[in-house]
């Protein structure tokens, strides 16, 4: 069999191994594979794996061989699922590994507000502290998250991690899930929350969620975080409410292009704190990411796949 990775480089750039891929057949692995070389690396591949490389109905129209397509990723956007089902060609995920990264980058972002620790440890090592005349200072406002609510929109296996470490913080949590009916009703919990989180996936209904309208229905100075979906901000909206403090801060791990475009608003927006797309990218999320790809082409070709998302 052979086996075609395109685009391997963000889930393992080298400190990981794909040794139990090449063990299942002849692997073949491209860090990356621009558009126009994605038909042509993967002609002869009956089992194609992918990250972010489209993979669309012309494509798979030009792919006779293949049987299979294993996404290195939870998101399965990139693949025509509806023309893979046609081929007879399941398309299968990773879910549930960057769990515990997720919920870990929410609190990551969330104390640099409450502390703000790059600003005073940059004030140290430029020697405000040496010239000061007391003993301690600071340069804004420092915030407790005991006491404070927390606002968790989609409360799936990261929104309940996230719950479980805003409670040992001290934090009151409530939620709200479309897709659950032990929830608490959406604008109770947008009026409730001091820090809004966000867990939901990105459908039609999510797209642009975060508006001028929700954002008017949130606490004056509230914090937005931000590591779901980019799409699911309306970023002008945001990056306006960051402008005249009806938000207090948005720490983001996406935005709705990735890498962004230079007019991205949010790139500018005062009070925000953005990182590149890395709350899934620790190693050991990573290496569970490539365990379960293996485990699911593996389950294939013993003719009981799994994780299969169309």
């Amino acid at each position: 069999m052979n086996i075609v990775i395109l685009d391997g480089y963000t889930a393992n750039p080298g400190d990981l191994s794909w040794e139990k891929f090449g063990a299942l057949g002849s692997l073949t692995v491209h860090d990356h594979t621009p558009a126009a070389l994605t038909v042509e690396r993967a002609r002869e591949a009956q089992l194609l794996l992918s990250n972010k490389t489209v993979l669309g109905r012309a494509e798979l129209a030009q792919l006779p061989k293949l049987r299979y397509i294993g996404l290195l990723s939870t998101g399965y956007n990139v693949v025509d699922l509806e023309a893979a089902r046609e081929r007879g060609i399941p398309v299968t995920n990773i879910p549930s590994y960057s769990t515990a990264g997720v919920a870990q980058l929410v609190f990551a972002l969330l104390l640099e507000f409450c502390f703000q620790a790059r600003l005073h440890s940059d004030s140290v090592h430029a020697g405000e502290w040496e010239r000061s005349r007391d003993f301690c200072y600071w340069k804004a406002p420092l915030t407790e998250l005991a006491g404070k609510t927390m606002g968790i929109i989609g409360y799936g296996r990261i929104g309940q991690q996230v719950a479980r470490i805003a409670e040992a913080f001290g934090m009151r949590v409530l939620a709200y899930d479309a897709l659950r009916g032990d929830t608490l009703p959406l604008d109770t919990v947008l009026g409730a929350a001091d820090v809004l989180t966000l867990h939901c996936p990105l459908t039609d209904a999510t797209q642009g969620f975060l508006n001028r309208d929700t954002i008017a229905k949130m606490k004056r100075g509230a914090i937005l975080i931000n590591t779901s979906r980019g799409p699911v901000l309306n970023e002008q909206d945001v990056a306006d409410a960051l402008a005249d403090g009806r938000l207090g801060g948005l720490g983001a791990d996406v935005l709705s292009t990735e890498p962004p475009q230079s007019g991205n608003p949010l790139l500018h927006a005062p009070h925000c704190l953005l990182t590149p797309h890395i709350a899934w990218a620790t190693k050991e999320a990573r290496a569970r990411l490539l365990d379960i790809a293996a485990e699911n082409l593996r389950a294939f070709l013993s003719g009981a796949p799994v994780n299969v998302v169309n």
